[in-house]
């Protein structure tokens, strides 16, 4: 049975999640969530407090163990931008973007 649990809003860009993403996929869930414990990135935090929801997710919902659980599928993805504007020079603006991302953690039981 599959298990998920979304992080909404994340004030972080995407592509900075999904190095962290990338190498909790395909692990046991109490391993990733040891490895991602010592990993020392803000996004880390995010994706482990995440992981932590869909094992509870599973455990309290579905009645899973945790030790039996491996992490199927991480996801980290576009969520909306924040548009700001800096002054430039002769009167100009520049843009700045701050990106925001959806983390997406599924655990399953196979």
């Amino acid at each position: 049975m599959e298990v998920h649990a979304i992080y909404k809003n994340f004030r972080m860009s995407p592509q900075k999640v999904r190095e962290v993403v990338r190498q909790v996929q395909g692990m046991n869930a109490l391993q990733a969530l040891a490895t991602l414990k010592v990993v020392p990135r803000k996004s880390a935090r995010a994706v482990a407090k995440t992981l932590q929801s869909a094992i509870a997710n599973a455990e309290n919902n579905h009645g899973l163990r945790p030790e039996s659980l491996r992490v199927s599928g991480a996801f980290a993805q576009t969520a909306g931008r924040l548009r700001r504007f800096i002054p430039k020079a002769r009167g100009s603006a520049g843009p700045i973007i701050k990106r925001n991302s959806h983390i997406k953690i599924v655990v399953s039981d196979k």
